[in-house]
């Protein structure tokens, strides 16, 4: 009889998804990724990336490692990675991240403060 040798592979490649449509009222904490398609109202914590697509909206402040967004967001952002505003970006709030980039046509009203070297 032979021996038969069951190798199990797996891929963690979990992230989160609020699709478009839907809205959540209330404070969301989050292990992984996050994208946002639909409506949040409430503050975000994020171990992960967040996205903000271009029918997402955000109404409350952020804390994440790296935020990319596309659509809307009222509220202030703490991240310690990157914040990425691009073209269809509607941002008010504040910004405190070690890097920011933002793309010609995106609209942005606050302040930004980087974080210090330590």
């Amino acid at each position: 009889m032979a021996k038969i040798k069951e190798v199990i592979s797996i891929t963690a490649s979990t992230h989160n998804i609020l699709a478009t449509g839907t809205q959540i009222t209330g404070d969301i904490c989050a292990e992984e990724d996050f994208r946002i398609d639909g409506t949040t109202i409430g503050n975000i914590t994020c171990k992960g990336k967040i996205v903000i697509g271009t029918s997402g909206v955000v109404s409350g402040d952020i804390k994440c490692t790296n935020i990319e967004i596309l659509g809307r967001l009222d509220g202030n952002i703490n991240c310690p990675g990157s914040v990425v505003l691009r073209a269809s970006a509607l941002f008010t709030g504040n910004i405190i991240s070690q890097t920011l980039e933002i793309e010609p046509g995106a609209k942005i009203e606050g302040t930004c403060s980087m974080y210090k070297e330590e």
